[in-house]
């Protein structure tokens, strides 16, 4: 077979490909331009004026809207509204961190660094229950240090003398 038709058959095998896993992968996102195989919607964005550029994309698709960053599928809250929809009342939903995949594997998603959700608020828990038991936030600590430093000064004022530490 010609090389040249082998290649065609794997760019457009490629391209389907890409085609196909794009369109599962949007399952339940909000509505939003077509993106490009590999460079999604970079096509569209005007890098310039890129508020505008937004809010000509709310004008045609709504308030809430995806746009694909390379294979990337990002959703974008416009306007007031949707932004207080989403994070004041539907908050627990939507707090929270993104996913990055470097740090999952390293932490096994666990750690109070790059956890997120019930993991991190149990780690917090635990965290600052086993501070304030070590004495974080009490004074009681301080306080003797600062007596017992007091005690000390007396001491030495009291020898009059040159001493070594």
């Amino acid at each position: 077979m010609d090389p040249f038709v082998v290649l065609v058959l794997c760019l457009s095998f490629l391209l389907v490909l890409s085609l196909w896993r794009q369109r599962s992968a949007r399952g339940n996102l909000p509505p939003g331009p077509t993106p490009l195989p590999i460079i999604g919607n970079y096509h569209l964005i005007d890098m310039k004026d890129i508020g505008q550029c937004l809010t000509n994309f709310s004008k045609t698709y709504g308030p809430v809207f995806t746009l694909y960053f390379g294979s990337q599928p990002i959703v974008v809250l416009h306007g007031y509204e949707a932004i207080k929809e989403a994070l004041i009342d539907h908050g627990e939903e939507f707090s929270g961190r993104g996913r990055i995949p470097v740090f999952d594997k390293v932490s096994t998603g666990k750690g109070i660094g790059f956890s997120h959700g019930n993991v991190w608020k149990a780690t917090r828990v635990f965290t600052v229950n086993t501070l304030r038991n070590l004495g974080m936030g009490k004074r009681t600590i301080e306080n003797k240090v600062q007596e017992e430093a007091q005690w000390l000064m007396k001491e030495l004022k009291k020898t009059n003398e040159s001493f070594r530490l």
